[in-house]
């Protein structure tokens, strides 16, 4: 009896060992699920949530794109014209009237391009009267001229005429042939006196005395002569009663020689004393 009551005790205790063990493992599962489902109810807010934004903004596209196209309609409504359509020549049918205010018709775009519209019999006929007329007012022109550049118009002059114009040509020829007689040859040809060179800002100013002969002077002739060496140069011819010149330095190498000579008018000339000064003078 004491071996049977051992057992039992070890039974029990080994199913009390269980039941706790069980128990937590039950816990355990319990818990698990209500995580899981925990989540799933999660899972579902959200997804809701995203379902909602995204049918808010399928609203809103649609009222603004409702919004545009009322804009649209309303300016397509604005842009459009009244054109009426053109009045035949021979009278207005009552079958053919239209009612303006009926057939509104878009206006057509700028950027297209107008049809090319062929040129009028009219006017073709206008610009060839023109031209032909322009040439006969530039042929009569041309003739006008042709005919005025003759010396006695259209008509050809007689012999007689043209024997009397050349003898007329030649004679006054042959009087002013005669009436030419030689200068008279200057009795006396003398050279300006006390020919000097004074400085001046830009150079030198020439200056002398005329001649006492003066019958006959037609006036001075200045010449300059670099180094001495080669013919006179003529820088100026003065009348008789200029008695100064004035010359430019240009450098300072070398030197140049002066004269001024008396002019006469039968071509007598008489030179004054020759003088140099160093420098380049014009």
């Amino acid at each position: 009896m004491a071996v049977k009551k051992s057992t039992t005790k070890r039974v029990v205790k080994k199913a009390s060992k269980k039941a706790p063990a069980k128990k937590k493992a039950v816990a355990k599962k319990s818990v698990a699920k209500k995580s899981t489902a925990k989540k799933r109810v999660a899972k579902k807010a959200v997804a809701k949530k995203s379902v909602a934004k995204k049918s808010a903004v399928k609203k809103t596209a649609k009222r603004t794109t409702k919004k545009v196209a009322k804009k649209s309609s309303t300016k397509k409504s604005s842009a459009t014209t009244f054109v009426v359509p053109p009045v035949p020549r021979g009278g207005v049918s009552a079958s053919s009237r239209v009612n303006v205010t009926t057939t509104p018709v878009a206006a057509k775009s700028t950027s297209t391009p107008k049809p090319s519209v062929a040129p009028k019999q009219g006017t073709s006929k206008t610009v060839l009267g023109a031209v032909v007329v322009g040439i006969v007012l530039l042929a009569i022109i041309v003739w006008s001229q042709s005919g005025s550049n003759n010396d006695d118009g259209a008509m050809p002059t007689p012999p007689a005429s043209a024997e009397a114009t050349a003898e007329a040509t030649t004679e006054p020829t042959a009087e002013a042939v005669a009436t030419e007689e030689p200068v008279a040859a200057v009795a006396a040809v003398e050279a300006p006196s006390k020919f000097v060179a004074l400085n001046s800002a830009e150079g030198l100013t020439l200056r002398w005395i005329a001649p006492t002969a003066t019958d006959g002077l037609t006036g001075y002739n200045v010449e300059i002569r670099a180094n001495g060496k080669g013919d006179w140069n003529v820088i100026a011819t003065v009348p008789s009663d200029q008695l100064t010149q004035s010359v430019t330095k240009g450098d300072t190498s070398g030197w140049t020689q002066f004269r001024v000579t008396s002019v006469y008018a039968d071509g007598q000339t008489a030179s004054a004393t020759v003088f140099g000064i160093p420098g380049v003078f014009a």
